[in-house]
């Protein structure tokens, strides 16, 4: 079964979320995570700081990545890790992959004419917002 993760970034204030501008499908022009595939021989922490770095120019020093959750897709034989992290510091980021930008955090991320996923960003943000004392102890 084939590992992915998707990375939820905070900024250092918690106001904003980084996120990517899909440049192909699938989610061509929708809004969604940084992430990836988790490769033959790494654990699954090891891939998302690999992919944060690769996707953003953010480094394990900039962040704590906190394993949230799991979405298993047995129909496509594929897994799905998510973390979650607020930086420790401002950085610049960027990406040759996909257009990066900082949302604030009044959008309906349920929207799926915007956002990737099937509503599953939504959900996401709403389990960190029920769990934010996680990240703000980092």
């Amino acid at each position: 079964m084939q590992g992915y993760n998707v990375l939820m970034i905070y900024s250092k204030a918690m106001d904003r979320l980084l996120m990517c501008r899909r440049l192909k499908n699938p989610y061509l022009g929708l809004s969604n995570f940084v992430g990836g595939k988790v490769e033959s021989g790494e654990t699954g922490r090891e891939a998302a700081y690999r992919e944060l770095m690769e996707e953003t120019g953010i480094v394990e020093e900039d962040i704590k990545l906190h394993h949230i959750m799991d979405f298993t897709y047995y129909l496509q034989d594929c897994y799905v890790e998510v973390y979650a992290g607020r930086l420790k510091r401002e950085v610049m980021v960027f990406g040759e992959e996909n257009e990066l930008y900082w949302s604030d955090l009044n959008q309906n991320f349920f929207d799926m004419t915007l956002f990737a996923g099937e509503g599953n960003i939504g959900h996401m943000i709403e389990q960190v917002k029920m769990n934010k004392s996680l990240l703000l102890q980092d």
